[in-house]
C-alpha cells in the first residue's frame, strides 16, 4: 500500500515551511471530520451523500501524494452513485493508513 506523504505539499509550497504547516493543519483538522461523515453516510446507506463524502475526502489523498489511492476513491465514488458497494473496504484501508499517518505525524 502506498504510504502518505507530503511531498506535494512540498512542492506546492516551494520551500515555504509556514504554508506547509498551515496546509498540514486544514488537513489534520478537516479529515477526521470528513472521514466520520462519510462512516455515517455509508453506515445508513446514503449513497449519494456517501459518494459526496467520498469526493471530499479524496481531494486530501491527492494532496497526502497517494495517486493509485485517490484513483480507487474516484471509482468507489462512481460505485456509490450507482448504489454499489465495491471498492469499500479497499478505500476504508486507505481512510485507516491516513489517519495513522495523520495521529503519527501531527
Amino acid at each position: 500500500m502506498e504510504e502518505p506523504n507530503l511531498s506535494f505539499i512540498t512542492k506546492l509550497s516551494n520551500g515555504d515551511k509556514a504554508f506547509e504547516e498551515k496546509i498540514f493543519g486544514v488537513i489534520n483538522k478537516e479529515f477526521p471530520e470528513e472521514k466520520e461523515k462519510y462512516f455515517l453516510s455509508i453506515n445508513s446507506k446514503n449513497y449519494k451523500k456517501a459518494a459526496e463524502d467520498v469526493h471530499k475526502l479524496k481531494h486530501k489523498i491527492s494532496i497526502l501524494g497517494l495517486q493509485k489511492s485517490y484513483d480507487l476513491a474516484e471509482k468507489y465514488e462512481d460505485n456509490l452513485k450507482n448504489t454499489s458497494e465495491v471498492f469499500r473496504e479497499e478505500f476504508e484501508s486507505i481512510l485507516k493508513n491516513i489517519t495513522t499517518y495523520l495521529e503519527e505525524n501531527h
